[in-house]
């Protein structure tokens, strides 16, 4: 029988990072996977029933204005789409920050997820959201995970669990964002940014 994490006898046992959404999941050195090998993850929704998020690292080579051109000017250079997954290749999901300030609560269309990051409806018209939204990034497809699979891959480190910026969602193209995520991190964690791992181009 498996002894209970507060068993005297079992008091080194690993604890599970606990996850929310606006954290990110970093790959594990150890990640190698092609789809996941040093991305970086906003997670949007974390329950009993799964998790989901987006991969803020993988630029495609679809322009913004090529499949929903009225969300082009609302769109953060490169006005790009992002592959957020590999889920759902064939929708879309919006996350956008929300200007130094501004309310967003109570706008139709718009889900405050952590501090000034946002779920947007991309049903929503940009025009009324552009007074209070910095910018967005569209995402094609998701990460998802069933319930208890992340966890899962939490113990077997396959992924740290660290707060989010609102700057990372839009962090330029180019950025090698699982390198300076990590880097801002405290000792031991943040000299994992050197780790000699090829980089991928963006």
């Amino acid at each position: 029988m498996a002894q209970h994490q507060d068993d005297p006898e079992d008091r080194t046992a690993p604890s599970t990072p606990k996850v929310r959404a606006g954290n990110l999941l970093i790959a594990g050195t150890a990640l190698t996977e092609a789809t996941f090998r040093r991305t970086v993850i906003y997670v949007i929704e974390h329950n009993a029933s799964g998790s989901f998020g987006v991969v803020l690292n993988r630029i495609s080579d679809t322009a913004v204005g090529a499949m929903l051109p009225h969300w082009a000017p609302l769109s953060a250079s490169p006005g790009a789409l992002y592959v957020g997954g590999p889920v759902h290749r064939n929708s879309a999901l919006c996350l956008g920050v929300a200007r130094q300030g501004a309310s967003v609560d109570g706008i139709k269309g718009v889900r405050r997820l952590a501090g000034r990051v946002v779920l947007v409806d991309l049903d929503t018209d940009p025009q009324t959201l552009a007074p209070h939204i910095e910018g967005v990034r569209i995402f094609a497809g998701y990460a998802g995970w069933s319930a208890g699979q992340l966890d899962g891959e939490l113990n077997n480190d396959d992924w740290m669990v660290v707060s989010a910026h609102p700057r990372d969602i839009l962090a330029p193209a180019g950025t090698d964002m699982w390198a300076s995520v990590l880097r801002r991190q405290p000792l031991p964690m943040a000299l994992l940014a050197t780790h000699p791992i090829e980089i991928e181009r963006n």
